[in-house]
């Protein structure tokens, strides 16, 4: 239960004690926590309202009557706004929506400076000092490419699931979802559900391999209720469910009339002859999340592999990074969904006034650890989650020498192959370089996996990311030194003059 407000004085507008970055389920449950424990707390976030990229919600002028009906566990969500709503309304929360914040450093004295553009056109600046920061940024959508996935009609699974959560409309009529993971799951009923034909769910991996780690399994008792549930509903909304294969293949002049769906090997590889084609005219489509580190990065943060091949934040039990005063929560140390999200999030925030307080009380003691052990039970599903659905090594078999792999700068899988093969590129900074692969305005969110995959492949051996020596790395890069997450100055786009005007922190 949270504690009253009714004690707290509004803070100094200059500095708090402790800045959460992301308004989602993690930094959501942190924010509030720390609030609960009378902490001054700053919360930015880049969207309009709360709830991050999983409690979406319809815009107000578009009527919604029932918008709990497209998320789960939306009671949840409801507690945590009416708890942030108390603690803004006291001022022990200040509340910054619509709040990019593009870099952190630190300032004189050691508190962290949190440099934010706000506006359409990131017109105005703010910056916000706090004693402790605390990285809620959740995670964006993998793709890999494949012949005609530039093509109208082609969107990212979450992005379908976006536009029916906010915008209450379909991508498409009759919409094929394709991938892998346990977001297709929830993606392909959602639309069935609004309406939406799906005649296929295509997975590339598939559901035996949780079996291989029975332990996990008995540990995560609801998330095998959870699967059995999707797919019993799945199965009365006429879905098919077609596990190892993909889909290789695009058809359409103007926009999308229908996908080849090819088998797959136990490697990704398509097998030769068993394409068939099905007839949509929208392909919802997405391998998984990779967690945001930009800021983590620009924090000095270090980071590891995970085992679906991304990169995340290394984090202790106490969810500290290994940079002082840096905590992270959720998505940010690795994809692992809701539940484990709003358990970090809260655990955070107690580490955070532990430290602050030299202690703990006896009631926060217990929490802590009973929180400690839902945390490793639900970890380690995760890990088994991402092993089971990262992608084989053999999915780059699906590219065609003309197939975009780079949407923003139009590179090619045959520009990078030549770059690698012929220019001697083994690593992905010399593939920017000689192609600019991943220096368009997504700034290789959305293909950065992917030229990584194709440097790798062409490179020592099979890569996935640079460990910068905190856990273990899988693959190498050049001379066998792991490749790991780029390390950008800026977490999303600013102006020039956001930079020309930057004053000094000190």
């Amino acid at each position: 239960m949270p504690h009253s407000t009714a004690d707290h004085r509004p803070q100094d507008p200059d500095r708090a004690e402790l800045a959460v970055v992301g308004a989602g389920p993690a930094g959501l449950a942190a924010a509030v926590t720390a609030a609960d424990h009378g902490l001054g707390v700053v919360l930015l976030d880049a969207a309009v309202a709360p709830g991050g990229q999983y409690y979406r919600s319809p815009a107000d002028g578009l009527g919604a009557t029932r918008p709990a009906a497209l998320h789960h566990r939306w009671p949840v969500f409801a507690e945590l706004s009416s708890r942030l709503a108390a603690h803004r309304d006291s001022g022990a929360i200040r509340h910054l929506p619509d709040h990019h914040v593009w870099t952190v450093e630190r300032g004189v004295g050691g508190d962290w400076i949190l440099h934010a553009v706000t506006g359409a056109e990131g017109e105005r600046r703010s910056a916000v000092r706090a004693g402790r920061l605390l990285l809620a940024s959740g995670a964006h959508e993998r793709q890999l490419p494949f012949p005609g996935w530039t093509l109208p009609g082609v969107v990212s699974a979450a992005g379908a699931q976006a536009m029916l959560k906010s915008g209450l409309v379909l991508p498409g009529r009759r919409m094929v979802v394709a991938g892998s993971g346990p977001l297709l799951q929830a993606v392909a009923l959602s639309l069935a559900r609004a309406g939406a034909s799906v005649p296929a769910l295509v997975e590339a991996s598939g559901y035996g391999g949780y079996a291989r780690a029975p332990r996990v399994l008995a540990a995560n008792p609801g998330k095998v209720v959870e699967g059995a549930r999707y797919a019993a509903a799945l199965a009365r909304s006429g879905v098919r469910v077609l596990t190892h294969r993909a889909v290789t293949d695009v058809h359409g002049d103007n926009r999308v009339e229908g996908v080849t769906v090819s088998r797959l090997d136990r490697h990704w590889r398509p097998v030769p002859g068993s394409g068939r084609e099905i007839a949509c005219d929208a392909l919802a489509v997405g391998h998984g999340l990779v967690p945001q580190l930009e800021l983590a990065v620009a924090a000095g943060c270090g980071t590891c592999v995970s085992a679906d091949g991304t990169h995340a934040v290394v984090l202790d039990e106490q969810l500290r990074t290994t940079t002082q005063g840096v905590w992270a929560a959720g998505e940010t140390g690795g994809v692992g969904g809701v539940e484990l999200a709003l358990c970090e999030g809260e655990l955070a925030a107690l580490s955070v006034i532990r430290e602050l307080r030299g202690g703990e009380r006896r009631g926060e003691a217990r929490r802590t650890v009973a929180l400690r052990r839902s945390r490793r039970r639900m970890r380690a599903f995760a890990a088994l989650m991402g092993a089971v659905h990262r992608p084989g090594e053999g999915w780059n078999a699906w590219l065609t020498g003309d197939t975009e792999v780079c949407r923003c700068e139009e590179v090619t899988a045959g520009r990078i192959r030549s770059a690698c093969e012929e220019l001697g590129a083994a690593d992905t900074r010399t593939v920017k370089l000689l192609t600019r692969a991943g220096m368009g305005w997504c700034q290789g969110r959305t293909c950065g996996f992917a030229v990584r995959e194709l440097a790798g492949a062409h490179g020592t051996g099979h890569s996935v990311g640079r460990d910068t020596g905190h856990g273990t790395g899988h693959g190498t890069g050049v001379g066998g030194a792991p490749e790991g997450p780029d390390r950008r100055p800026l977490a999303c786009p600013v102006t020039l003059s956001t930079l020309a005007d930057l004053a000094d922190p000190g």
